[in-house]
């Protein structure tokens, strides 16, 4: 699950336009992580699959979103600490070791990080392991195949899966829980297991380099106009009509 710049949180740029600051800024679960990890655990509720595991992968401080899953049901958690920048790529790849040492047969994600807006990793963790692969899931209905409902540019679609398969989360799949704070305090003590990028067999090296990241351009105020003349002349002056 990533931890990513909460959703709230107006996004600025660093000054040397190395990237987005992330100091001193509030930190908080990707929100289509947790609408994964919500469906995840109502599976677990319907006896359809036997144990949650999340995951995360970055610094020490990704252990608070871990235990933030932990305490909205996961059984346990995994930590890939690193310090590293991780691009996808490397991210898709330590999923795929790490699902082969689970011996998982369901992968469940967010269809993208709100900060990088990417949706690769689902897909490349599909095409490493040579699953099936759902995305941009809005309805999902296990049993012995998956019935999937899935939100594409014309409109829904609808497909029967045959697992093992990895499964990405739309926003209307469900409406997350709230972590109560009994949970909370139990989730301190449940098990979260450090790993390593090495522990996996993964080169994490990024292999791409950000030249630079801008702010986007401000946008000029909008004018009023009177009646639909004055309209169509300010228009015709503009060169659009």
């Amino acid at each position: 699950w990533k931890r990513v710049v909460d959703y709230a949180v107006k996004i600025r740029v660093k000054p040397d336009g190395s990237g987005v600051e992330t100091a001193n800024v509030k930190m908080s679960m990707n929100p289509f992580c947790e609408i994964a990890m919500e469906e995840a655990v109502r599976m677990k509720e319907k006896k359809l699959v036997e144990e949650v595991v999340a995951v995360s992968m970055g610094p020490a401080s990704s252990q608070e979103t871990l235990r933030t899953a932990i305490a909205l049901g996961a059984d346990r958690g995994i930590h890939v600490e690193t310090d590293a920048e991780l691009q996808t790529l490397a991210v898709s790849k330590m999923f795929a070791e790490l699902v082969k040492k689970e011996e998982a047969d369901m992968l469940l994600l967010g269809k993208q990080a709100i900060d990088g807006d990417n949706s690769h990793t689902g897909p490349m963790v599909a095409g490493l392991l040579g699953w099936s692969q759902g995305t941009f899931l809005s309805k999902l209905e296990a049993a012995d195949k998956l019935k999937i409902q899935r939100e594409i540019d014309g409109g829904l679609q609808n497909l029967e899966l045959t697992g093992p398969a990895v499964l990405t989360a739309d926003l209307r799949l469900n409406e997350p829980r709230y972590a109560t704070l009994p949970n909370i305090m139990k989730a301190r003590k449940k098990e979260v297991k450090k790993m390593s990028p090495a522990d996996l067999g993964v080169d994490v090296a990024p292999r791409f380099e950000t030249l630079k990241v801008v702010d986007p351009p401000v946008r000029k105020a909008g004018v009023m106009v009177s009646d639909v003349d004055e309209l169509v002349e300010k228009l015709k002056s503009a060169g659009v009509v």
